[in-house]
């Protein structure tokens, strides 16, 4: 870089500053009448003398100078030269780069904001390429990304002008309805799916709609956390119900808050703790929305990969009375980039879902929409989740015998049925200590009682371990590595009771 000073103008120019002559000529200039190092009505030098001392064409200078004048900085006099104008046009903008930006001046968030901004998220995420037992990521490796390309390329050769609008994709809507209906045993129609930018966008706009602030609402314990950021953001008070071997402890919840407005649950397969809701308690909870006129939305996230015999089916297919939403994502059977998730609503809402959506997001990229639904109606998705679930097959035993040749009896794995994780207990270190030590060695392994938000020391010691995102021989490593930190967390712990007894 080289510098030159013209009169009282202080220009940097880098002939490697990835912008050219002209953009920096007129840059140093306009900073240097902004900072008011140059004052107001001064005379600039000519375009030739600029030119002659910063090295550049006289061009160069007259486009830089040309382009100031445009903007207001600069005015021309006839037969007298440049002069910096009296009157900026930015005097905001002048007073905001000559000091330093104010700190503290703002208000304070709302109180809404301030939850949401204090809300922690409980699976830990590293940045950069899967790391052993993240949480939320699908085999991402394994995606037939050449396949997906040409359906891309040629849905942009027939998209049209139409295709470029904005508006809803029926081919999509209409593949996920057959999909559901085939899949999950309920019925719904086209007319029923709004598509929507992933299922935590779904959550969002659900709760918006559906409660008042202050309206109560039901919330799994543990439960997961992008359903409880979505009812802070309606500002719904929420009440934490147990869950055990049956799922959601409808009792429980009926004893807490019988007149909640809305129900979240993820029936058939809890999350964080992987267990199906009995039978029992589906017609009990569906019995309790239907008499309480409440809302229950189920959130299936990853009932696809279910490893022992078939999903499950729904709770949206046992409602009689029009209660349930169901929330659907492709972001664990394909990508989680791809942000595209569904809900399936009553046929009397949908119309008042789409309303109100238009307040918030219009509709997710029309493109990416058109590929999917090419991606069902030709049968490559049920084709990838047949792969899939082989794969997770893999990558799931692999996690059980890393924590059987490895750990011993400090990770005893709970049986896995379905989806993209397992949970393991703990003895002889915290699952919080586990968390930040196993961190600190590069992998993602996520606490058990951090998706707990009731009485403290009530949560079970565990830990929450995905398996889609690695191969298996990354499983295993994986579950080495944690054995060592267990090891010396173990090591530490006798030798603070050694000193302690002593």
């Amino acid at each position: 870089m080289r510098r030159r000073v013209t009169a009282q103008l202080l220009i940097p120019l880098d002939p490697a500053g990835g912008t050219t002559m002209q953009r920096q000529i007129y840059g140093g200039i306009r900073r240097a009448i902004l900072e008011r190092r140059v004052a107001p009505g001064t005379r600039l030098p000519s375009t030739r003398a600029l030119a002659s001392d910063l090295g550049v064409s006289r061009t160069t200078s007259l486009l830089a100078l040309e382009q100031l004048k445009a903007e207001g900085y600069v005015a021309m006099r006839g037969g007298s030269g440049t002069y910096v104008a009296t009157d900026l046009p930015d005097e905001s903008q002048r007073a905001a780069t000559s000091r330093p930006a104010a700190t503290g001046q703002h208000p304070p968030l709302s109180a809404r904001g301030t939850l949401l901004a204090d809300a922690p998220a409980a699976a830990v995420r590293i940045p950069g390429p899967a790391r052993p037992f993240r949480m939320g990521t699908p085999a991402v490796d394994l995606f037939p990304t050449r396949l997906w390309s040409s359906l891309v390329h040629r849905q942009l050769r027939t998209l049209g002008p139409t295709g470029l609008d904005y508006g809803a994709c029926h081919a999509l809507r209409e593949a996920i309805a057959g999909y559901v209906a085939a899949s999950r045993d309920t019925r719904c129609t086209a007319d029923q799916i709004l598509v929507v930018a992933g299922a935590q966008v779904g959550l969002d706009l659900l709760a918006r709609v559906l409660l008042d602030a202050g309206d109560l609402a039901w919330l799994e314990e543990p439960g997961y956390t992008g359903a409880r950021g979505a009812l802070l953001a309606a500002g719904a008070r929420i009440v934490p119900v147990p869950v055990d071997h049956e799922g959601l402890d409808v009792e429980a919840g009926l004893r807490r808050a019988r007149g909640a407005r809305l129900a979240y649950v993820t029936p058939s397969h809890q999350f964080p703790l992987g267990v199906a809701m009995s039978l029992r308690r589906r017609l009990a909870l569906l019995d309790w929305a239907s008499h309480a006129r409440s809302w229950i939305v189920e959130d299936d996230y990853d009932s696809e990969f279910r490893y022992h015999n078939r999903p499950i089916p729904c709770l949206h297919g046992m409602d009689v009375d029009g209660r349930v939403i169901y929330v659907g994502s492709f972001s664990k059977t394909l990508f989680p980039s791809l942000r595209l998730g569904f809900l399936v609503v009553p046929p009397d809402l949908r119309e008042r879902m789409v309303l109100a959506r238009r307040a918030l997001d219009l509709q997710p990229p029309r493109l990416e929409q058109a590929v999917l639904a090419d991606f069902i109606a030709e049968g490559h998705f049920e084709r990838h989740l047949r792969r899939m679930r082989g794969a997770y097959r893999e990558r799931m035993e692999a996690l059980r015998e890393g924590a059987d040749r490895y750990c011993g009896g400090a990770l005893r794995m709970r049986p896995v049925l379905t989806g993209l994780h397992a949970v393991g207990d703990l003895s002889g270190a915290h699952d919080e200590t586990v968390s930040e030590a196993a961190a600190a060695r590069g992998l993602e392994v996520t606490s058990l009682s951090s998706y707990y938000r009731g009485t403290p020391g009530e949560a079970p010691n565990g830990l929450v371990l995905g398996f889609g995102a690695v191969p298996p021989d990354g499983v295993l490593r994986g579950m080495r590595d944690l054995a060592i930190v267990l090891d010396r967390l173990h090591r530490t712990s006798d030798q603070a009771r050694a000193g302690a007894i002593r």
